[in-house]
């Protein structure tokens, strides 16, 4: 008996389901969902204003969030020794137009006299190659003469547009360097909203195209905005594409750095009806759910592609499902298409988990902090 006993295998003991997190999401009740993207209010131009020499600041004639205007005096270098370089190449300059005169005058005699045959054509082969190379060295004092001066007017940083003054880069009494930034101009005139767009929300977006722009700063009120620029590459960080948006009739209120939200329209179905996968259609159906509000805790990502895990009904086994994100929140994303309403999304733990395991759901110990 104990021999019979001991020779007799054990069932295995199947594992308890894994206990993991989530809730049923329900739809937000707008049946196509527009995508909001986050925005800075910038110049659509910006320039560092800097000097073409180098030298010591010993004057700074504007200050942070000046207003401008085109060749308005902004700094200026100590002239000193700009002043004895222009100077000396002066010096130079009539030194050399001396010589060229005497050489004229040597070789005006010397050609009378070839007439004549008082001297040989040697004499005066050297009288026109002395000339010759007089001229060549007033000519090079004349372009020092004339770079030099030049060099002294680099001495003063003039405005080279009428904008405002976003930053400042060096102090009085600073060595600088040619080419290093003193201020940070912004033009005046046009003005841009710049936002990063995901992938999910390209689509939405062409050149063009406008948008609706509100403002934290001026609640209550919404701008025109046309997209005037896309990226035609993504970020290699972010994996986001730059857009430029300008706005329209912006007025004096609007000011440069305000936090914006650009609200693009949707693509509505037909946009994708030349798809050979039949992805309007299923575009069409996931529009009619509406959109899905859940945590950014619950994004995973399938390849390329955000997903989110699902745990479903017949089984409770786990499923990755693709989604399309329409807009992402602080803390929050919404699922514009990929979900239907009532199903259970896993919130926590996203990356501890595998597609058809066995799970037991249990909702979150904070249920506010997951509410939309």
């Amino acid at each position: 008996m104990v021999t019979l006993a001991a020779c007799s295998k054990k069932e295995a003991v199947a594992p308890a389901p894994r206990p993991v997190v989530a809730v049923a999401v329900h739809a937000d009740g707008s049946a196509t969902a527009a995508a909001s993207l986050p925005g800075e209010v910038q110049a659509r131009y910006s320039t560092p204003l800097s000097f073409r020499v180098g030298g010591k600041i010993i004057e700074r004639r504007v200050r942070l969030g000046d207003v401008v205007k085109n060749g308005q005096i902004v700094a200026r270098l100590d002239p000193a020794d700009a002043q004895k370089n222009a100077a000396s190449a002066q010096a130079q300059l009539e030194a050399a137009q001396h010589s060229l005169v005497y050489a004229k005058q040597q070789l005006d005699r010397d050609q009378a006299q070839a007439k004549e045959n008082l001297i040989a054509p040697a004499q005066l082969e050297q009288t026109t190659n002395a000339y010759a190379s007089a001229a060549a060295q007033r000519d090079q004092a004349a372009q020092q003469a004339a770079l030099s001066k030049d060099q002294l007017q680099y001495t003063t940083l003039s405005a080279d547009h009428a904008g405002v003054i976003t930053a400042e880069q060096a102090d009085t009494g600073q060595n600088v360097s040619a080419g290093q930034a003193v201020y940070n101009l912004a033009w005046s005139g046009d003005i841009d909203v710049v936002c990063d767009v995901p992938e999910s929300a390209l689509a939405a977006l062409s050149v063009g195209q406008t948008a609706q722009v509100t403002l934290a700063a001026l609640p209550g009120r919404s701008f025109k905005a046309r997209v005037r620029e896309l990226s035609p590459a993504a970020d290699p960080q972010s994996r986001t594409y730059r857009a430029k948006l300008t706005l329209d009739n912006p007025g004096p209120d609007v000011r440069l750095g305000m936090t914006a939200d650009i609200a693009l329209a949707a693509p509505s179905p037909s946009d994708s009806s030349a798809d050979a996968t039949g992805n309007s259609a299923a575009n069409a159906s996931a529009s009619q759910n509406g959109s899905f509000t859940v945590p950014a805790t619950a994004l995973f990502h399938d390849g390329a592609r955000p997903a989110v895990w699902v745990v479903r009904a017949a089984d409770n086994a786990l499923e990755l499902r693709r989604v399309t994100v329409t807009r992402y929140n602080e803390r929050t994303i919404v699922i514009g298409q990929g979900l239907k309403d009532g199903e259970r999304v896993v919130l926590q733990g996203v990356h501890t988990v595998t597609a058809g395991e066995k799970v037991h759901v249990i909702p979150p110990l904070h249920p506010e902090d997951f509410a939309s």
